[in-house]
């Protein structure tokens, strides 16, 4: 068999680089984001900020003292009130700040480098809006201005106007920094979590592959250890595994018995046949005991046809080469007509069989050639149980969407050893093997013939008083 180019890595390294891939792109889209955000968010505090100190300090030229003529004083700026706002607005550079008259002309100026003129335009003192932009004289680049009127007695008697370039304003290098430090660190703790968990995962898997392939080899008695598992399904792997070992050690001791009890069986009849033949040909018998001779072989000829029938038929079935044709038939006369079959010609011992119809009709789909294989193998096992004296009993009943049948007999029952054996191809129990000839299919056929039309055979309950076997077949709808 060609084995697959697909180049194979490890669960850890899958899922550690998978989730690193995804969590870095996702890490990424989560930055560009929060840039966007933050310096939005920021960059629309610190305009406000600044209108609010702007208005602050036109207040306070307001309020400032008149001289005996009634012409205000000059104009001053707080250098502690714009110290403040630079701590609040955790800015490095102090905005330019110009005082002007009503009619814009500069009576105190900031920043000769982001505005040269001697006055500023009515038509930007008057604009309604408090903030507005424009190009830097020198190096081009946006510049903010904020506006806010000097009013004394409902009269402006000046502006109060703020310049600061965009640079300035937008300088969010601690907030960017410690952005990048979260996801970075977001990234590094996701890594490390996924890491630790592929791993924690992978060890369990690993060590069940390596049991796998000691299987494999044909060493059966691995174990893992379950308790060092605290997830349910890897438990539950770990579990199902050590009991996959046991079942499959189980089984594989019991082939070699199997197989040499199997031999033994055809072999045997073979064995019988040549030597009485034998006998026959070098005229050491003769005359009546001849013939009884070749009756013999002839009998032995047949359980040996017999068996080898059985064989190929459960290998051809198993193949799903034998099909099964269901047809409605009504369960109680279908059953009864076979007991009473099984009674005249199969029961040599007279073995009293009861059989226990139900109450009203009840119609099933099933294939009556093979229901009768089902019963004809259910009742031989059931007189084959019983060692001396002791009785049968077929009882039909009725369960939901099944009809059942119970086969019972007051034999000496099942080995608690071999429960969960005896559906298995070619088994027989150690009380059977040595008093009954035969291959061990019949109750694997049995159960296979019983699943090819929609039902099911089961072992109810054994004991040393007797067992009972359970035949589910189909109801019609």
């Amino acid at each position: 068999m060609l084995k697959s180019k697909t180049r194979r890595i490890s669960l850890l390294r899958y899922w550690t680089t998978r989730y690193a891939v995804t969590l870095a792109v996702g890490l990424l889209v989560l930055a560009l984001l929060s840039v966007v955000w933050i310096r939005h968010t920021t960059l629309e505090n610190r305009l406000d900020v600044s209108e609010f100190l702007a208005a602050e300090l036109a207040g306070r030229i307001a309020g400032s003292q008149q001289d005996e003529n009634g012409r205000t004083e000059s104009a001053y700026l707080d250098q502690d009130m714009l110290e403040a706002r630079d701590e609040l607005m955790k800015m490095e550079s102090p905005p330019s700040i110009f005082i002007t008259d009503a009619g814009g002309n500069i009576l105190s100026s900031g920043d000769q480098d982001l505005y040269t003129e001697s006055s500023f335009p009515s038509a930007v003192l008057e604009k309604n809006s408090d903030v507005q932009t424009f190009s830097g004289l020198n190096s081009g680049t946006l510049v903010y201005l904020i506006k806010k009127p000097i009013i004394v007695d409902d009269v402006i008697f000046g502006w109060v106007v703020m310049l600061q370039p965009e640079d300035e304003f937008a300088d969010l290098n601690d907030e960017y920094r410690l952005l990048a430090l979260l996801i970075l660190g977001s990234g590094l703790l996701g890594w490390a979590a996924i890491y630790i968990l592929s791993r924690r995962l992978s060890r369990p898997i690993s060590a069940a592959a390596a049991a796998a392939k000691e299987i494999r080899n044909g060493n059966y008695s691995v174990s893992l250890i379950p308790s060092r598992a605290k997830e349910q399904e890897v438990y539950d792997l770990v579990t199902s595994f050590n009991d996959m070992a046991v079942r499959l050690e189980q089984l594989e001791s019991i082939r070699a018995e199997l197989l040499a009890g199997v031999t033994h069986e055809l072999k045997t009849p073979v064995t019988s046949i040549s030597g009485l033949l034998q006998a026959v040909k070098d005229d050491v018998v003769s005359g009546e005991e001849a013939k009884e001779f070749i009756t013999i072989s002839l009998n032995e000829t047949e359980r040996m046809k017999t068996m080898i029938n059985d064989l190929l038929e459960f290998n051809t079935f198993a193949a799903n080469a034998l099909p099964v044709s269901t047809a409605p038939h009504e369960l109680n006369e279908l059953t009864r007509t076979i007991v009473h079959d099984w009674d005249l010609a199969r029961n040599p011992d007279d073995i009293p069989v009861c059989f226990q119809a139900f109450e009203r009709e009840l119609i099933v789909l099933t294939d009556p050639d093979r229901f009768r294989q089902i019963m004809m193998n259910l009742l031989n096992n059931a007189a084959h149980a019983i060692e001396s004296k002791g009785r049968m009993t077929v009882t039909v009943r009725n369960e939901d969407s099944h009809a059942l049948i119970d086969v019972a007999d007051t034999g000496i029952g099942i080995p608690e050893s071999e429960k969960t054996l005896i559906f298995e191809r070619f088994y027989r129990g150690e009380n059977k093997k040595y008093k009954v000839r035969g291959l061990g299919l019949g109750l694997p056929f049995s159960q296979l013939l019983a699943r090819a039309m929609e039902g099911d055979l089961e072992l109810k309950e054994t004991s040393p008083l007797g067992t009972t076997f359970t035949l589910k077949i189909k109801k019609q709808d």
